[in-house]
């Protein structure tokens, strides 16, 4: 049960990361380009396939514009309910 509430919150923080990107109009090319990955690296990233170090959280931060604080902020309830439908 545990294991499955951190999977589902590393992909409630995945979805919020695309979720502030398309929100700045940004493509996953452009993200990954400053980044300095691939555009396949980076889709993981967002997928929640590719678990992130805390550095790259606050590179992803720094070119959204937005705090690493926001890209975690996630809705409880919202974990909760993908968790009830996975």
């Amino acid at each position: 049960m545990v294991k499955d509430l951190l999977n589902f919150k590393i992909k409630a923080i995945a979805a919020n990361i695309r979720d502030k990107r398309e929100y700045r109009n940004y493509t996953q090319e452009y993200l990954a380009a400053k980044l300095e990955i691939s555009q396949n690296a980076y889709s993981k990233i967002e997928l929640g396939y590719t678990k992130i170090t805390v550095e790259r959280l606050f590179q992803i931060a720094d070119v959204l514009g937005f705090s690493a604080s926001e890209l975690l902020d996630v809705e409880p309830i919202g974990v909760f309910q993908m968790a009830k439908a996975g």
